[in-house]
């Protein structure tokens, strides 16, 4: 990185960003009171609202959303006539997931191999450290030249839209001329990359029944309608014999025409098992960014451990569905639960339910902020062009945004390249993608408040 004071400055704030990480960190704000105790996501609420007063916010606030979490605003003024920039991040987490299977605990901010460890650590409470780190650079550099607001999301990941509908029903509180959603990534750790479209996500719960109670299967095994097996059955359908997703009436060939990701470089990041294929057709890109994906997210049935040799009366699974920009997220669940519902076997008696959901989206890049942020990353990555990706996630606010401040400008960067293992086990942040992205952030400030 070329010597700026921008650059001086983050470079020196790296230890404690370091040690704010770790607090940030430790607290368990998974958005499932049910999992996690409340208490936990409102000391992490807490934790950023002191934080944003130490640096001279005003107004900061925790907001109480319709879903039951706290989002946190704070609002820094800039020079009279100064344009407005909105800075997001999240900081609601994934669980751990298997807590054993973490080499370093999943909330307690460890380094290792030059990499820094833990939930959340890249997704997306890094995202929240990189703005405050963007910020003190400005400050100590002759201030910042725009109007800030800063909200922080808990529970973003939980998908229950309790900022999006808050944002609607208060629409002046975080209206700006450009928005900065730190929760994306670089397309590899050192290449600066905006993501430039989101795939939107559908939720929807199956209950598959046949019987009114369980049955022995040497009994009336071979006659009796097993709801497990039937609801193997509708799911299988979800899926072409290739792995391509095929939801009846929902098209899956679109095509990406941007940053092309090698079958290799996608094989490593993803860690697939040798011998192992990828599924679906395209390229790629076409796949993870243009094109609808389907996952099975749980099933409710009996464990192995512990199995008795019944025909089961009852199932259930939890099923995802990725929708890509240019498709409606409300008409692709209504498609996913026909088809649901037109492929259960048997006559079996089936419902389906939509349990969350979040729109597509696809940011103008010809604006005056992408030029901004594009000079920006070029002095936080000497030798390095911007480019522009996809992300196969979705970020449920971002539409909102989209549709409440049709002017305004909307950028995606952030700390989760595919090292990163975000969602997974093992998630972490390099320290070295936190300092550039910051200094990019600070410069990036600065272009568009001259633009």
């Amino acid at each position: 990185m070329s010597s700026n004071p921008v650059a001086e400055t983050v470079a020196s704030l790296m230890p404690r960003a370091r040690a704010e990480l770790a607090e940030l960190v430790a607290f368990q704000s998974v958005a499932d009171f049910d999992q996690y105790p409340k208490s936990e996501s409102e000391g992490a609420a807490n934790w950023i609202a002191d934080a944003l007063r130490a640096e001279g916010f005003t107004d900061v606030a925790l907001l109480d959303t319709p879903d039951g979490t706290q989002s946190v605003y704070g609002y820094l003024p800039g020079p009279e006539g100064a344009k407005t920039v909105l800075l997001y991040a999240h900081y609601d987490v994934q669980p751990p997931l298997d807590e054993a299977g973490w080499t370093s605990p999943p909330f307690e901010l460890t380094e290792r191999d030059g990499r820094w460890y833990g939930r959340g650590a890249a997704d997306c409470k890094g995202g929240l450290i990189m703005h405050l780190l963007a910020l003190r650079a400005l400050k100590a550099d002759g201030g910042v030249p725009v109007n800030v607001k800063v909200i922080a999301e808990g529970s973003e990941e939980q998908g229950t839209g309790g900022l999006e509908r808050y944002a609607e029903e208060h629409p002046e509180l975080l209206t700006a001329d450009t928005i900065v959603i730190g929760d994306t990534g670089n397309f590899r750790v050192g290449l600066p990359t905006v993501t430039s479209t989101l795939r939107g996500m559908t939720l929807v719960r199956i209950q598959v029944d046949t019987l009114e109670g369980n049955l022995h299967s040497g009994q009336f095994g071979g006659a009796a309608p097993d709801a497990l097996a039937a609801l193997i059955r509708v799911l299988d359908s979800l899926r072409a014999e290739d792995g391509s997703t095929t939801v009846d009436g929902l098209s899956g060939d679109s095509v990406w025409d941007g940053l092309a990701y090698e079958e290799e470089q996608f094989r490593k990041d993803a860690k697939v098992l040798d011998g192992v294929e990828l599924i679906g057709s395209g390229t790629v890109a076409d796949r993870i960014w243009a094109r609808p994906a389907v996952t099975v997210l749980g099933i409710d049935c009996p464990p192995v451990v512990g199995a008795t040799p019944s025909v089961q009366a009852g199932a259930r699974a939890l099923v995802s569905l990725r929708v890509p920009p240019g498709v409606d997220a409300g008409e692709a669940t209504k498609l996913l639960q026909a088809h649901l519902e037109a492929h259960t076997p048997w006559g079996a008696r089936v419902s389906t339910e939509q349990i969350g959901q979040g729109q597509a989206f696809r940011a103008d890049t010809t604006s005056p902020a992408y030029r901004a942020m594009a000079d920006a990353m070029a002095v936080a990555y000497p030798g390095q062009d911007m480019q522009y990706a996809g992300q196969g996630g979705s970020i449920p606010l971002c539409n909102t945004l989209a549709a409440l401040y049709p002017q305004a400008e909307i950028l995606l960067i952030g700390l989760s390249e595919p090292e990163a293992q975000i969602h997974a086990l093992n998630e972490s942040v390099s320290p070295e993608e936190l300092e550039r992205l910051s200094v990019a952030e600070a410069l990036f400030l600065r272009n568009y408040a001259t633009d």
